[in-house]
């Protein structure tokens, strides 16, 4: 196994710092490890999501609608909050997963424009394998790396280095 404090990221801040001792490097090591790992839990996600049949907005969907608890309902205004999309894509993943039977939309109260989106029996069952699968292959990749206290160190730092960071 390479040292982890020898890896690309650290070539590159080296190669830079050789290049241009001006230059501030520090971000190197820890903006492109971050980057390395998101295309490398990415791809690993993508391929664990096509075993169990699933993609990822439409799990993103259906988590979103399961964690809500009972009865598994939302509009499409606190599904598009909840998930940090656009109403559009709110659409396009409602429709898709209505037509494979995961979720019903429910008409609207008198009175109100409000389309709310429900958790079907099926859509329940596939959310329910599908994280159960993802979940438990996801722990065992940080297991394999950190073990409990370090990944709540990690954990820790990111969510401070998430909250500084700016938004669009």
């Amino acid at each position: 196994m390479t040292d982890p404090e020898d890896d690309l990221a650290a070539a590159i801040a080296r190669a830079w710092q050789r290049e241009q001792p001006d230059l501030p490097v520090g971000s190197i090591p820890v903006l492109t490890r971050i980057r390395q790992a998101a295309k490398l839990l990415t791809d690993d996600r993508r391929r664990t999501l096509t075993r169990v049949a699933m993609d990822d907005a439409t799990l993103d969907l259906l988590s979103t609608l399961r964690r809500a608890g009972a009865p598994y309902r939302l509009t499409t205004r606190e599904l598009a909050a909840r998930s940090l999309i656009t109403a559009g894509a709110v659409t396009q993943r409602v429709d898709r997963a209505e037509r494979a039977g995961q979720v019903r939309r429910l008409p609207a109260e008198p009175g109100s424009r409000a389309v709310a989106v429900e958790l079907t029996g099926a859509g329940h069952a596939a959310v329910e394998a599908a994280v159960g699968d993802l979940l438990r292959h996801e722990q065992g990749l940080v297991d394999a790396a950190l073990d409990g206290p370090e990944q709540a160190e990690l954990a820790r730092l990111l969510a401070k280095l998430l909250a500084a960071l700016p938004r669009p």
